[in-house]
């Protein structure tokens, strides 16, 4: 075997390298430190070079191995023992291994390095390159890597020296890797640092980490430490003062903190102390990827979205608030450079903050959830996917007979109809999809279709079913869109005209007149809606017969509900126009319904009272006089006359707006349940858009109450009446009248202003405007106050001398009967016949007959309340308004008692104003307040501001 290896590393060796080798071997460099069959070892002796090489011969594999650094395959070290072994002529020379002595001494652990031979131990004092080139006498020795290498870290510290605390690490790392002593006894040099314990141990809630007191055999003074058999070096732990006092009293982990523990505590402390794990419930720890979550949480129309930071796909831990919070399973070890990066990264790409939570808008969302479809981490949740973008919205109509269907689709998803047209109406181009996300309105289309949408969708939405008034407006709708018209629609046509073809309607053999033209083209309209079964708002001027017009359409069993002012018009009316009806008055303590009765007439009170009574029957025509009496959709009156059952229902009013636009979805709303919609619809689509000054809302509205609607005014239908004139009549206050009043007007300046901060009701506030109207016509009207007179009622005296002078019947009307109270004295004292009406008045027939018929009364005293509505008093050609109202509708209903049908005389009405009041303001402000009811082709005026009371108060 030794041949066969012999010749391999002669071939292998070049000829100069052979040559040395056969040198080194005839000197004896060569010493066998073991062999046997398998393997030789041996060291070469080199002259002025510190290192022996180590060459091994492996006979059996014909391999070998130098450990210098020759690139040689075969170099001249292991040429030579191959030799030497061939020819058996091995070096005795008596060279030795370097040794290393550690001993005790006062200042800690020394070293010294040396060789052993027959004479003793020699301590090597110099470099051992200097020594083995001869520049420095010493022993002989073979040097190996390791022993350069220890040199090194002594750092020029040679011979006997005391191990500094600084190169301890480097030194005790060289001495682990060669034979060390300890006074006479071997021992390990251990490079792993002596470092104080931490222990981690079960607690009752968790896990607690504490200080555990060091173990050792003995401690050095320069920093070194003997354990067992291995010295090491002891270090100081780099802890911060918090841990300290933490671990030395225990530092207790709850379950929630355990991710922390494992994942960023004991890693961090694994670097600076010795940890000692005596538990088994301790999750283990993993590596696992940092990955960026985004957590979306969807909060009506908007979305929260917040940046966090997981371990793992699927996550096995999560980042809150700062800490590490398992998910399950083994801890990952937390990097928290990684988490800052990955966190930056995300928010980059996604457009929000790293560092907190955000609420987006429905547009933003949209757009960030186009981005998480390129998003590389985590989504937590699926709210998100309820602002995915879907394509634009695809209407679907169809018409029926009498009704319609409507969807707008995308992606095989629908969104609701109303919620489309809100969206629209809202100034919104998207919509929200039933089954999630949002798509784009069809903008053109709802351009032209939106508002006609809109109202149907309301009224279908208020009774479950399209109501029958509404077919109208499905057929303008199916107009505009090229769509078959509803054929429930071809009977009504004739109201969508200016109901010119109306067939003319079949009066009664008993009528006992003759209608005027307008009248029989009134009677006809309703007769043709009686017989459609839709409801009817004959709201003609005051004075021009519409309670004639209605006792001509009735038909079957009838109602007729009224003020109970005209309760006996009423009567008076039916029996002289309709004798043939049998007619039963539903009134007094022992009132009780005629079910055999053609007609029934009652009071509104008593409809409002016995409402039970009234909804039991199905009547087939109800009357519903002075139908503004319902215009607070929240009254009992108006709850009751909703409740009624009727083929056919009619209102009759002069004033359908009486206060704001809510008087007309009242009446309508009696007329034709859900035509207009609920009232929240209605606000929203009409009451709203025409309060901002939008025309399009009023102009829609207009045309679709026209077929139900029908007002004609005096001038227009009645030009024999005689005519009107209006005069004002100004009264300048006394002195101690102005006292009175500028008092009165500074408190309720105050009074106003602060119900008006406190956010109270107009209404609230009218009534601190009250005293300052009173004070203006009569300071006995003020509490606390005195007078027998005023300029006004002085005024109103003198003007009602001479009326009466002159044979002239007058009709004074005021707000507050107590007013009335102060001017009778007057017209008792300068001998002026009068009467009076007031709620207080039982016979109000007779007072009325009175008054029409003695030409020895000149004066009719009438609060406005009272004697405003329903009452025919031709006989008076003068009218005295005492004090001003803001709403001109009422005015024009007390005027109209005299300037009305059978009156002959020409007509003056007189407005009684005090000079620089209130009363001045509110003439100005009835100018601003007919826009509205005009705009209705209605008389009337719209409701007080707050805008409007500043103005008064001045």
């Amino acid at each position: 075997m030794v041949t066969e290896l012999f010749a391999r590393i002669r071939e292998g060796c070049p000829r100069e390298a052979w040559a040395l080798g056969v040198t080194l071997a005839r000197r004896g460099a060569v010493t066998i430190e073991r062999s046997d069959v398998a393997e030789t070892i041996a060291r070469v002796v080199v002259l002025g070079a510190p290192l022996t090489p180590t060459v091994v011969l492996f006979p059996d594999e014909s391999e070998w191995e130098c450990d210098c650094d020759s690139p040689l395959v075969a170099c001249e070290h292991v040429a030579a023992v191959v030799i030497a072994l061939r020819r058996g002529t091995l070096g005795e020379d008596g060279s030795r291994s370097v040794e290393y002595r550690l001993s005790r001494s006062p200042q800690g652990l020394t070293l010294t390095r040396g060789v052993t031979d027959d004479t003793g131990f020699y301590a090597i004092e110099k470099p051992l390159d200097q020594i083995a080139s001869g520049t420095f006498r010493g022993p002989r020795f073979d040097a190996t890597p390791r022993d350069l290498e220890i040199e090194k870290t002594l750092r020029g510290n040679l011979g006997i020296c005391v191990l500094a605390r600084e190169i301890a690490p480097d030194v005790l790392k060289a001495l682990s890797r060669v034979t060390v002593t300890l006074d006479g006894k071997r021992v390990v040099a251990d490079p792993s640092p002596f470092l104080p314990s931490v222990s981690v141990e079960d607690a009752d809630d968790g896990f607690v980490l504490r200080f555990v007191e060091p173990i050792f055999d003995e401690r050095f003074a320069n920093g070194f430490v003997l354990r067992g058999e291995a010295v090491r070096a002891e270090v100081e732990p780099r802890l911060t003062g918090r841990e300290r006092d933490e671990f030395t009293r225990g530092r207790v982990y709850r379950p929630e903190e355990v991710a922390t523990l494992v994942g960023e505590i004991l890693p961090s402390l694994r670097e600076r102390v010795a940890l000692e794990i005596r538990t088994r419930n301790l999750p283990g720890q993993s590596r696992e990827q940092v990955r960026p979550s985004i957590l979306c949480r969807r909060d009506g129309d908007r979305l929260y979205v917040c940046l966090q930071i997981v371990y793992g796909d699927p996550p096995r831990a999560r980042v809150e608030d700062g800490r590490l919070v398992s998910l399950g399973g083994d801890v990952p070890l937390r990097d928290e450079a990684e988490e800052r990066a990955a966190k930056e990264r995300a928010a980059r790409a996604l457009g929000i903050p790293a560092d907190r939570g955000l609420q987006l808008s429905t547009e933003e969302a949209i757009e960030l959830v186009k981005k998480l479809e390129r998003f590389e981490g985590t989504i937590e949740g699926t709210d998100y996917e309820a602002f995915r973008l879907h394509p634009q919205l695809r209407p679907c109509l169809s018409i029926g007979d009498a009704d319609f269907e409507i969807a707008f689709e995308s992606s095989g998803k629908r969104a609701d109809p109303r919620g489309v047209v809100r969206a629209f109406r809202e100034g919104r181009s998207l919509a929200t999809l039933s089954g999630g996300g949002y798509a784009p309105l069809p903008l053109d289309w709802l351009d032209v279709h939106a508002a006609r949408v809109a109202d149907l969708l309301a009224a279908r939405e208020a009774r479950g079913a399209l109501p029958r008034a509404a077919l109208p407006d499905l057929a303008r709708l199916a107009e505009s869109l090229d769509a078959p018209i509803p054929m429930g629609f071809e009977e009504l046509r004739v109201l969508a005209k200016d109901f010119g073809g109306l067939p003319e309607a079949r009066l009664a053999e008993e009528l006992r007149t003759k209608l005027r033209d307008y009248q029989q083209r009134g009677v006809d309209w309703l007769v043709f809606l009686r017989n459609a079964r839709l409801g009817a708002l004959l709201a003609d001027d005051m004075g021009l017969g519409k309670t004639l017009q209605a006792l001509c359409a009735l038909e079957g069993r009838s109602l007729v509900a009224a003020p109970a002012s005209v309760l006996p018009n009423w009567i008076s009316e039916a029996r002289r126009f309709r004798p043939e009806l049998k007619l039963s008055l539903y009134h007094g303590p022992h009132r009780k319904l005629d079910e055999a009765a053609d007609l029934t007439i009652t009071s509104h009170a008593l409809l409002r009272q016995d409402r039970e009574t009234f909804c039991s029957v199905a009547w087939n025509v109800i009357v519903l006089d002075e139908g503004q009496a319902i215009k607070n959709p929240e009254s009992q009156l108006a709850q009751a006359a909703y409740g009624l059952e009727a083929r056919f229902r009619v209102s009759l009013t002069g004033t359908p707006i009486e206060n704001r636009l809510v008087d007309l979805w009242s009446q309508m709303h009696f007329l034709a349940p859900g035509f207009l919609g609920g009232l929240s619809d209605f606000e929203e689509l009409y009451l709203r858009p025409i309060e901002r000054g939008e025309e399009e809302p009023m102009a829609r509205l207009r045309e679709r109450i026209r077929p139900f609607f029908l007002r004609r005014l005096k001038r227009e239908v009645a030009p024999e009446l005689p005519p009107r004139t209006e005069i004002a009549l100004h009264a300048e206050l006394e002195a101690s009248e102005r006292e009175v009043y500028e008092a009165v007007r500074l408190a309720a300046r105050k009074d106003v202003q602060r119900k008006l901060e406190s956010k109270g009701s107009v209404f609230a506030a009218l009534e601190a405007l009250l005293r300052l109207r009173q004070a203006a016509c009569h300071p006995a009207l003020v509490p606390g106050q005195r007078a027998s007179t005023s300029s006004k009622t002085e005024l109103l005296m003198s003007s009602l001398e001479t009326t009466a002078s002159g044979g002239h019947k007058s009709l004074v009307f005021s707000q507050w009967t107590s007013m009335l109270d102060l001017l009778e004295p007057h017209l008792k004292a300068r001998g002026i016949d009068y009467v009076r009406l007031d709620g207080s008045t039982r016979d109000r027939g007779e007072v009325v007959e009175r008054f029409q018929a003695d030409t020895g009364v000149s004066v009719f005293l009438v609060s406005l309340k009272a004697g405003g509505i329903g009452l025919n008093l031709t006989a008076a050609d003068h009218v005295f308004l005492f004090e001003p109202w803001w709403n001109p509708a009422v005015e024009e209903q007390a005027f109209d008692r005299a300037h009305r049908i059978g009156q002959t005389k020409p007509v003056f009405v007189h407005r009684l104003v005090a000079n620089d009041t209130v009363e001045e303001r509110i003439l100005a402000l009835q100018k601003d307040k007919r826009a509205l009811a005009d705009a209705t082709a209605a008389s009337g005026g719209s409701a007080l501001t707050r805008e409007d009371l500043l103005r008064l108060i001045e």
